[in-house]
């Protein structure tokens, strides 16, 4: 099938590329001159594993095409919308690129053609939209998207489940079983339902996700009082096959461009129709997922004797989650500039995300490596749980924080777990003070063995 996607961004350059992979014959078309440039030459314009390959594939089959102007994509028979929604102040979704973008498509569609919105709206938006969809002889289907920073090509590829938000009987449901035949050969899951509830499918789903990861933060801020070990109590609860351990893990929150944003739209939506008190506990959710920020900053602030003020502190990771470069509502870029505002000297570190760190906070220092970032600080925050971090040796990190010297009388170096994923004992026993949310923390210990050369 000859396909249009409009907006490259995150999500429709994945799309675009996935579906030339199925064997479609795909437009992408995007304002950004420099993205669309980049995405002709196979390069993908953020971190994304397995994009790259996907996108010089395409370009070499011929099945995959990038271009700044729309009317290049007449001839397209389903036409899908995939640009952002971004979040205005009030916590509100800014639908300024969804308009525009339909506008285009509008302005190239033909009778019979199907337009595909994909991207996150509020509900209610997909009502709206088809008036004009379907003035101009064209059939809309809502098709809302579930993918996951870090796995987006097999999230689009292999999803857990196609839902289809469409007009009851319209034709367009048997197209996009045509468009996406190979995975649903495969027994995926498809839901066919009205727009409402394909719209609300991604904002419920990741608000549920929000809430799940939230209480067990709370439970950390209740362990902390107490004493208690939240990665243990996360352990016994999630053996209830009613809860389940996945996203039990306390730390630092979420981030990125969906959750934070998707919840504070919901919020905004539900009270504009009325049923705010619905989903008022959202609004809780959010501010536990903040105050883990604070938490941390605090942790560190404690274990240098309360004042971080000149102190050398090292960041490892910026980016809101590992395999991506997303620094978007980023925990971790957060609390390292939290940190620097409270006098600290900061040097932080991220495998793929020190320019979009760079160029949100640039007054932060950045370095390339573990080794530039850690020499001779007094703390390591861990803030993002990228699996060369969580595999760090403590003898060897700790030689090049302390240095290969005797150091008499100086305290044990300092590492914040900010994401729970190290094994405690083992970083206690090479000579680190370890402090996390939700678990006891080291008390201060002067450290007397030489470090051997």
């Amino acid at each position: 099938m000859r396909i249009s996607v409009f907006g490259c961004g995150y999500l429709g350059a994945v799309h675009a590329a996935a579906m030339a992979e199925l064997g479609h014959d795909v437009i992408g078309i995007d304002v950004d001159a420099d993205k669309v440039r980049a995405l002709t030459r196979g390069v993908a314009p953020f971190h994304e594993p397995g994009l790259t390959e996907l996108l010089e594939r395409g370009l070499t089959r011929g099945l995959l095409a990038f271009d700044t102007r729309p009317w290049v994509a007449q001839g397209a028979t389903v036409h899908f919308v995939c640009v952002g929604t971004p979040q205005r102040a009030d916590g509100s979704v800014d639908l300024r690129y969804v308009d525009d973008a339909f506008d285009a498509v509008l302005d190239i569609v033909r009778p019979g053609d199907v337009v595909v919105g994909k991207s996150t709206v509020p509900v209610g938006t997909a009502a709206r939209l088809a008036i004009e969809v379907e003035a101009h002889g064209a059939s809309l289907v809502w098709n809302p998207e579930f993918l996951r920073e870090g796995f987006a090509v097999r999230d689009t590829l292999e999803p857990d489940r196609l839902v289809y938000g469409a007009r009851a009987g319209d034709d367009a449901v048997a197209v996009l079983d045509v468009l996406y035949a190979s995975i649903l050969e495969r027994g995926t899951p498809r839901i066919v339902t009205d727009w409402p509830t394909a719209e609300l499918v991604k904002v419920a789903a990741n608000s549920f996700l929000a809430t799940k990861i939230s209480f067990i933060n709370a439970m950390a801020e209740v362990a902390e009082a107490v004493g208690a070990d939240v990665t243990t109590l996360a352990d016994a609860i999630g053996h209830d096959p009613r809860i389940g351990r996945r996203f039990l893990n306390a730390g630092i929150g979420f981030g990125g461009g969906c959750l934070p944003k998707d919840i504070r739209g919901f919020v905004v939506r539900a009270e504009e129709l009325g049923v705010g008190e619905s989903v008022a506990f959202l609004k809780e959710v959010d501010a536990i997922n903040l105050r883990r920020r604070d938490r941390v900053v605090s942790l560190v602030k404690e274990a240098l004797g309360g004042d971080v003020t000149g102190r050398s502190i090292a960041v490892l990771g910026l980016a809101f989650k590992p395999d991506s470069d997303d620094v978007r509502d980023s925990p971790a870029l957060d609390i390292a500039d939290r940190l620097r505002v409270a006098g600290a000297r900061v040097r932080a570190t991220d495998p793929a995300a020190l320019e979009t760190a760079r160029r949100r906070h640039p007054e932060i220092d950045y370095r390339a490596t573990v080794v530039d970032a850690c020499g001779g600080v007094e703390a390591v925050v861990l803030a993002t749980e990228w699996a060369a971090y969580r595999a760090l040796d403590p003898t060897a990190l700790r030689r090049i924080v302390v240095g290969r010297t005797t150091r008499e009388g100086r305290p044990d170096p300092v590492i914040v777990d900010g994401r729970n994923v190290l094994d405690h004992e083992a970083w206690r026993a090479a000579g680190w003070r370890v402090m996390a949310l939700g678990r006891p923390s080291d008390p201060v210990r002067v450290s007397t063995p030489a470090l051997a050369r």
